[in-house]
């Protein structure tokens, strides 16, 4: 049995900062467990609401559907009670089904829904796609707004009529009128996330549109300067926020545009710069530089 309901697992996603571990990985690109346990025991040491395993911080997208299981499994081996494991599911919509059904009995407190794999959609094939997933399992489930799974607000509310277990929207398109209309109207149905790459940036004026939590990668290297962030954030503190993204997040940012796919691997360079290796990104992503890492790595040590 989850240890949440659908309807307490919105309550808690909403109540603090969520982290998106990183994956650890060997030299030949496997699994490292025990790196990923030892990591994970860090981790929840901290005060976040919930692990989300694994995210797109911990390639998702290029682990094999076995290679999923065992990160869930693990986490929700390391984690505490009253912190919930979100689980993944993707790809096509009967395998995103069999994968929301799977982490369901690894133990996951509920399910982060990735984008449908590849192919073009409208809205009723996306209906289609989430409501099947609703359907697979009793966990609560939280879409991610992102590349082909761009909702509609008219979408959005047809799976709160339908399904009390969809309970949550990840937003990684910075679509600011949709984000508004679904605080308006749902504001008491789903918990809000922001989801764009390094969540921070954005993190203050999403407050005001209804996110009050998003998802920190900067959490796996700089965890108390991540919570730290994110108390500012709720209280509102402007210059504590603003002086922050001055000096950390926006020269943190010039590294990660350099490259696509770099808002991954900057995480992974991230713990590598804190003494803490995670072992390489997966194909097709690629590393930082030597020289980049170089540059990363004094303004990492001023924030851990």
């Amino acid at each position: 049995m989850p240890r949440f309901s659908p309807d307490d697992l919105r309550h808690v996603l909403g109540s603090g900062l969520l982290s998106f571990p990183v994956t650890h990985a060997t030299a030949g690109y496997a699994f490292d467990e025990r790196a990923y346990r030892e990591h994970l025991q860090r981790m929840v040491g901290y005060d976040v609401a919930g692990l989300f395993a694994p995210g797109g911080t911990g390639e998702f997208f290029s682990l094999t559907h076995d290679e999923v299981d065992a990160v869930l499994r693990a986490t929700v081996a390391e984690t505490p009670e009253g912190m919930p494991v979100m689980g993944a599911a993707g790809y096509g919509t009967a395998t995103a089904a069999a994968m929301a059904e799977r982490a369901e009995r690894a133990g996951a407190d509920g399910i982060l829904l990735m984008p449908p794999y590849l192919t073009e959609l409208g809205q009723e094939g996306l209906h289609a796609h989430v409501a099947r997933v609703c359907t697979a399992t009793s966990l609560g489930v939280v879409v991610y707004h992102r590349a082909n799974a761009r909702f509609s607000a008219r979408t959005v509310a047809r799976l709160v009529a339908e399904f009390p277990n969809f309970i949550g929207f990840k937003d990684g398109v910075c679509d600011i009128d949709l984000m508004a209309t679904l605080y308006a109207t749902h504001g008491d149905r789903l918990v809000l996330i922001g989801g764009l790459p390094t969540a921070e940036t954005y993190a203050l004026p999403y407050l005001e549109l209804g996110a009050t939590t998003y998802s920190s990668a900067i959490f796996n290297f700089a965890p108390q300067w991540a919570v730290d962030f994110y108390r500012a954030v709720r209280a509102r503190d402007r210059e504590g926020v603003y002086s922050r993204l001055r000096e950390f997040v926006l020269p943190y940012l010039e590294i990660r545009d350099r490259q696509p796919g770099y808002a991954v691997s900057i995480v992974k360079a991230g713990l590598t710069a804190a003494g803490r290796t995670a072992g390489p990104v997966r194909p097709p992503l690629t590393d930082l530089t030597e020289a980049e890492l170089a540059e990363l790595t004094p303004l990492v040590q001023k924030v851990i």
